[in-house]
């Protein structure tokens, strides 16, 4: 995702550290029900660490974003949450490719226009749960 020699701060955490996680496996419950289960565990996970969660699945035509929120340091960040029960069709982090990167960068260009938005510091993050951990990508791609 983004340049390979950009930095990023990657984090991971067990999802029992978020209290009483849902059970992502269940085979009886829909694709965007997991999602949003998903979504809430991402969420919760970035509220302890110390993120304001300002909107939830900030949708217009083009797309949605998962999440946006401020950092401690009052960044805008826009965070898009991947799940998945095993790795065998690759990390989540990987399936935010080149498309899904520009898509989640024209979503955040409306949400810049429609709150007034034109110099604040932000950034694109990503929320990986897999395998019963959460793992955490700061800074997951640039825009430009």
């Amino acid at each position: 995702m983004g340049d390979p020699a950009r930095s990023h701060d990657r984090d991971t955490a067990e999802l029992s550290a978020c209290g009483d996680a849902p059970d992502l496996s269940d085979g009886d419950r829909n694709t965007r029900a997991k999602g949003a289960s998903a979504e809430d565990l991402a969420a919760e996970y970035l509220v302890n660490r110390g993120f304001s969660i300002l909107e939830r699945n900030y949708r217009v035509r083009n797309g949605e974003i998962d999440c946006i929120a401020r950092d401690r340091d009052g960044t805008l960040v826009f965070v898009e949450v991947k799940s998945a029960r095993t790795g065998s069709c690759g990390h989540p982090f990987s399936w935010v490719d080149a498309a899904k990167q520009r898509k989640l960068a024209k979503v955040a260009t409306w949400y810049l226009a429609e709150h007034h938005l034109r110099s604040c510091a932000c950034r694109f993050d990503v929320v990986a749960l897999l395998n019963g951990k959460i793992e955490y990508l700061k800074n997951a791609f640039l825009v430009g």
